[in-house]
């Protein structure tokens, strides 16, 4: 039997891995491969801090992959153009690939499929990312949903996850009898070459096996007391799974097996598997209303004016507004490439409606700035935010950012661990520091806008904006 060219993309694992699995049955050779191609990602080409992650979970899965006696062919290059350079190459008569959700992707790939399907090679593409497929889930009309709580009832009513259950690791892959030539992972040059990328890579561990540890080690330790602790920054009280779902180090299938394995009570009606389910709707809707990572879904939402100010986007990107709890947030951000959920909500509000700066300003800068920056999940939480998306927070919720801090980081900690500024600063002044008797310790900014006028500002706005819909 010929070669079978095994295509990784968002999918490095070895663990259930359908594509993976169908080129063993298929018999041959099994050749993996990874071509790395960001031009073809159109204007959502990976940041730095994915690009980054990229680095160390390709690094991961070379370890993988020689422990089975494979090997990862590395290619840099349109993708057509090197697949069929490999197939020339080695003979393959099969490809086999995970699908991805992104509007520009499936163009892509669509593309590719048709074309080698004219040269005479087979090619087969599978879900790997996702516990249904987007276009499976339809409400009574047939149309896609655009309220969770409806679409993940379906969902849990169409399959129960997480049956099937997770394909196992291959125990080893057989090699063709020639490798094909392969670039140096170095070569990609993926790594940022400035002093930030260390302090992500002192706070991460990247790739499957780590994945599965961290899974565990919620399942374990944070599990019980998740519902409680999701909200609060201050604690270690969530997965921090995000950025292994995304690169495909762990399939949500994978984890809730391992959930249900390590014996957590009706674990599939907890918050944490309604999490999971929201990551689900995210792809659901990009799938759907492919605009939206650039436009809203809500299309009325197109004449909302919001303001232009660099000035103002540079303080809120670095941490210097002058509200605690939005700066802690955007310094971890930074340091980290992560940011706590809860936290994400309350700097994005910040961002639209104290600043009244576009949703779509924030977005960029999360996806260069996150590990886990996902064109679905961002896409989803920023228009949340904005109040123009799916299951959109009403016009008239404003994050007040001082009672935020005070509810979910009560002593502090959090602020102190990501603003040394305010380390030694008074727990009762440390939320709204500009209302200490001698005002902000020296170094740390006054409020760069009065969120009490903000938010009667963008109320108004909003308001007119619901107004003038009504006449049109």
């Amino acid at each position: 039997m010929s070669p079978t060219l095994v295509w990784f993309r968002l999918d490095l694992r070895i663990a259930d891995h359908p594509a993976l699995q169908a080129a063993i049955a298929r018999g041959g050779p099994v050749i993996p491969v990874f071509i790395w191609s960001p031009e073809e990602e159109g204007s959502w080409t990976p940041g730095a801090a994915s690009r980054w992650w990229l680095h160390q979970s390709l690094q991961a899965l070379q370890e993988q992959l020689a422990k089975l006696g494979s090997t990862l062919i590395i290619r840099r290059g349109p993708a057509l153009a090197e697949l069929r350079k490999l197939r020339n190459e080695t003979g393959a008569g099969a490809l086999c690939w995970s699908r991805r959700y992104e509007p520009q992707i499936i163009v892509r790939d669509s593309r590719i499929k048709e074309a080698l399907r004219a040269d005479g090679c087979e090619v087969h593409s599978f879900n790997a990312a996702l516990l249904h497929e987007p276009w499976t889930i339809q409400n009574k009309s047939g149309k896609p949903f655009q309220v969770f709580t409806p679409f993940w009832k379906h969902c849990l009513a169409a399959a129960p996850p997480p049956a099937p259950a997770p394909l196992p690791a291959p125990k080893s892959l057989p090699s063709p009898k020639a490798w094909p030539k392969s670039a140096a992972l170095s070569s990609l040059k993926l790594e940022p070459k400035i002093p930030w990328a260390g302090q992500i890579a002192a706070t991460w561990k990247v790739g499957a096996i780590a994945a599965e540890q961290r899974v565990k080690a919620f399942a374990r330790n944070a599990w019980d007391q998740y519902s409680e602790e999701r909200n609060r920054p201050d604690h270690a009280g969530t997965s921090r799974l995000s950025p292994h779902l995304h690169f495909g180090e762990i399939s949500p299938r994978q984890v809730l097996a391992i959930l249900a394995a390590e014996g957590r009570q009706d674990w599939l009606s907890t918050q944490y598997v309604t999490e999971i389910g929201w990551r689900e709707f995210a792809h659901h809707l990009l799938y759907h209303f492919p605009h939206t990572p650039d436009a809203p879904l809500r299309s009325e939402w197109q004449h909302f004016q919001s303001k232009h100010d660099p000035a103002a986007l540079k303080a809120w990107c670095h941490g210097r507004t002058g509200y605690p709890i939005v700066d802690a947030g955007m310094r971890e951000l930074w340091a980290a490439g992560w940011m706590h959920n809860r936290v994400r909500m309350i700097v994005a509000s910040f961002l639209v409606k104290d600043l009244f700066l576009a949703w779509q300003e924030g977005a960029l800068w999360f996806w260069d700035t996150l590990v886990d920056a996902d064109l679905a999940a961002n896409t989803l939480g920023w228009q949340w935010t904005a109040g123009c998306g799916a299951d959109a927070a009403p016009y008239f919720r404003v994050f007040n950012p001082i009672t935020q801090g005070q509810k979910f980081d009560p002593d502090g900690d959090y602020v102190r661990r990501w603003i040394p500024e305010l380390k030694s600063f008074p727990l009762e002044y440390l939320h709204a520091p500009w209302t200490a008797p001698n005002g902000p310790p020296a170094g740390y900014p006054a409020p760069i806008v009065d969120h009490a006028m903000a938010r009667d500002r963008a109320l108004a706005a909003y308001a007119g904006l619901r107004e003038s819909l009504k006449q049109t």
